[in-house]
C-alpha cells in the first residue's frame, strides 16, 4: 500500500463474540486493511454499514435476529455500494448459491486459519486495485481483455468450461473444502472425506477433485490404509 492509499475499511459482523475477536485479529494481521466496527446482529451489521461505509464487510450467515442471506439481500436491493465476504459453518449449496446470486465478492467456510482469509483478502484488494486503476485511467468503460482480467481476479477457482453436470457453485464449495484442509502442507483428503465436509455425494464430490485435477488446481496422490487397498488422496496446489 502506497502512501496515498487508504486501508481497506471492515466491518466483522458475527454474532459469537470470540469468533468476532479472532476474525478482527486475522484481518489486522494484513497489511492495508483495518476493522472499523463490529456487529453481533443483521440489523446492527445494517446500521453500521449505513453510518460508516466500510469497504467491505465479514458476514456471518446465522446470525439472532435476520440471516446473513436477509442482510446481503437489504444491502443489494438499497443499491449500498458496500462489498461482502460470507464467512460462515453453512455449507449447504443452496445458501452458497443464494450468496453468489447476492453478489458476496468470496464465501469462506468456517472453521478457517488466517493464512485463508489473507488470501482472499488479497484476491479482494486485486480486485480493487484493478478496477481502481481502469477508473482513474480511461474514460469510465472497459474492454473485454480488461473484464475478463478483472474476473479472473475474482472467480480464479471457477472454470467458465465446466463439464455436464458440474456447477460453478458447487466447484467453489469443493474447492474452498479442499483448499482449506490441504493448503501449504502435504496433506491430502479423500473424496469421502470431501463429502462429509461439504454435505455432498461422494460420487458427486470426486467429480468435482477430478475437474480440478484435470485443470491444474490439484493433484492425486495414492493413500494406503489399514488394508493395504489404495485410495485416492486430493491436494490443492491452487
Amino acid at each position: 500500500m502506497t502512501a496515498n492509499e487508504r486501508p481497506v475499511r471492515v466491518l466483522v459482523v458475527d454474532d459469537d463474540f470470540m469468533v468476532v475477536k479472532i476474525h478482527r485479529r486475522f484481518v489486522e494481521q494484513l497489511e492495508g486493511f483495518v476493522v472499523v466496527a463490529e456487529a453481533r446482529t443483521g440489523d446492527e451489521a445494517l446500521r453500521q454499514v449505513e453510518e460508516l461505509a466500510p469497504d467491505l464487510v465479514l458476514l456471518d450467515i446465522h446470525l439472532p435476529d435476520i440471516s446473513g442471506l436477509e442482510v446481503l439481500r437489504r444491502l443489494r436491493s438499497n443499491a449500498v455500494p458496500v462489498d461482502v465476504l460470507m464467512v460462515t459453518a453453512a455449507r449447504d449449496v443452496e445458501t452458497v448459491k443464494e450468496s453468489l446470486r447476492g453478489g458476496a465478492v468470496q464465501y469462506i467456510v468456517k472453521p478457517f486459519s488466517a493464512q485463508v482469509l489473507h488470501d482472499r483478502l488479497r484476491e479482494y484488494d486485486r480486485l480493487r486495485q484493478s478496477l481502481r486503476q481502469i477508473d482513474d485511467g480511461g474514460d469510465g468503460e472497459v474492454g473485454q481483455r480488461e473484464v475478463d482480467a478483472i474476473f479472473g481476479v475474482a472467480g480464479r477457482a471457477a472454470d467458465p468450461q465446466l463439464p455436464k453436470g458440474l456447477t460453478a457453485p458447487t466447484l467453489q464449495l469443493v474447492a474452498n473444502a479442499l483448499r482449506e484442509a490441504t493448503l501449504g502442507g502435504d496433506a491430502t483428503i479423500s473424496a469421502a472425506e470431501a463429502a462429509e465436509v461439504t454435505g455432498l455425494a461422494r460420487v458427486s464430490v470426486r467429480r468435482y477433485l477430478e475437474h480440478l485435477v484435470s485443470v491444474g488446481a490439484a493433484e492425486v496422490r495414492l493413500r494406503y490404509g489399514g488394508s493395504g487397498r489404495p485410495e485416492r488422496g486430493y491436494r490443492w496446489t491452487g
